[in-house]
């Protein structure tokens, strides 16, 4: 039987982790688990998050403080299991969260398989909306997926060893990239359902809107690094992937309100991004039936701008490095 190894980076979520880390401490203590290793990797913080990591059985690693990735990083390389269990400090997992993931890399050419989502903060308008998105792609996912995230995802080992693990230099995305890798070398990547961990969302606006801004960013260079994949995947559609383009082109438009026989242009722009929220803010209202989650529609366009901000931040960032990179071109005769 393969022996697991669970890893949680973190970084100043003093507020989350004693429960995030209780919850996986029961499931080792279960009879016949195969977690055996619970690593802590406390990413540089300076709330009470390394101490109250401390009061449980669990193996604390000092971070660089230079991201998830890197602190995953140091997490399975000082792991002993045959498989690594990467489960955020934001979330709670299930009991059996860990088991419906085990059974899929019997399987020898499965590199990895991911979870899904419960809700931690179901009383807030804010992380439902977030919440109930989430839930509506999982339903629209197989079994056979074309990338994984790291809230609750099981990889080998060996496969980790394989590939370098994860790519430091995202500090968003980076799990997107490891499974973009994982895929291309061979391995098949799978979906469970079953597996839950329950995730404290962002209950403010503006934390959230400057994570997606950050997200924006990094998926363009996850992109632009991994070509080929940018129109849809196992998680999103063509549709959300032109909804941060209407964005920006709304922007744009803005000064053409003063323009003689082009004012109507931003009032255009703003009716067709509202338009493409249309499907999935009648998914979610229909599943859950809360007219509430209507609101769901102003915050994805929003969210929109905010991720298409960071996209054309990303899409600069990343051709003044290309040209950074380039030779410099020496002129003149032979000698």
């Amino acid at each position: 039987m393969s022996t697991v190894s669970a890893v949680i980076p973190g970084r100043n979520c003093a507020a989350t982790i004693e429960a995030c880390l209780a919850a996986i401490v029961a499931i080792g203590a279960r009879p016949g688990s195969p977690l055996e290793e619970i690593i802590f990797v406390d990413d540089g913080s300076t709330d009470d998050t390394a101490a109250i990591a401390g009061r449980h059985p669990v193996t604390v690693l000092a971070g660089t403080g230079s991201g998830a990735g890197s602190a995953r990083n140091l997490g399975w390389r000082a792991a002993r299991g045959d498989l690594v269990w990467f489960v955020d400090s934001d979330c709670v997992a299930a009991p059996d969260a860990l088991e419906h993931l085990v059974g899929h890399l019997e399987a020898p050419d499965v590199a990895a398989v991911s979870g899904t989502y419960g809700n931690a903060n179901a009383d807030s308008l804010l992380p439902c909306l977030i919440h109930e998105e989430i839930v509506q792609r999982h339903l629209a996912m197989g079994e056979e997926v074309d990338f994984l995230a790291t809230f609750n995802v099981l990889y080998r080992r060996s496969v980790l060893a394989d590939l370098d693990g994860f790519d430091e230099r995202y500090l968003k995305a980076q799990d997107a990239e490891l499974s973009f890798r994982a895929r291309d070398a061979g391995g098949r990547l799978r979906f469970e359902a079953r597996s839950r961990v329950d995730h404290y969302h962002e209950q403010r606006l503006g934390s959230y809107l400057r994570t997606q801004r950050q997200q924006g960013y990094w998926r363009v260079w996850l992109h632009l690094e991994h070509p080929g994949r940018a129109g849809h995947n196992s998680y999103s559609n063509a549709l959300d992937h032109v909804q941060p383009m209407l964005a920006m082109a709304l922007l744009a438009s803005l000064p053409l309100a003063v323009v003689p026989y082009a004012r109507w242009t931003p009032v255009v722009l703003l009716g067709l991004l509202l338009v493409t929220q249309i499907p999935m803010t009648t998914a979610i209202v229909r599943r859950t039936g809360r007219l509430s989650h209507v609101l769901f529609a102003g915050m994805s366009a929003v969210r929109a701008v905010w991720r298409g901000v960071g996209m054309t931040h990303g899409v600069l960032a990343y051709l003044l490095r290309k040209r950074a990179e380039e030779p410099h071109q020496v002129s003149g005769g032979e000698s």
